[in-house]
């Protein structure tokens, strides 16, 4: 019966201490937005997960033209990302 409650103090131990990493991750986030450009910041996340979702595709993709298009797309996006991080 002791070991089933060690087990419930080691689970809620290591939930206290995620909550505590997002909570910093937050903090983060905002003295981030307030330094920044907020913009800005929107386009990068926006180029991100526009790169994320042609990297699926050119990874399911079976037509080389296709793959030749999305590989293009791709370099776009990666020089949008380095042109927009620069302060």
């Amino acid at each position: 019966m002791g070991d089933a409650g060690e087990g419930l103090v080691d689970a809620e131990s290591r939930l206290a201490e995620r909550m505590d990493e997002r909570e910093e991750e937050k903090k983060k986030a905002r003295q981030t937005a307030k330094t920044g450009d907020p913009e800005r910041a929107r386009q990068v996340e926006s180029c991100r997960l526009a790169r994320t979702e042609m990297q699926r595709q050119l990874e399911l993709t079976t037509h080389e033209v296709r793959k030749k298009q999305l590989g293009q797309a791709i370099a776009e996006l990666d020089r949008r990302i380095t042109q927009l991080s620069r302060p």
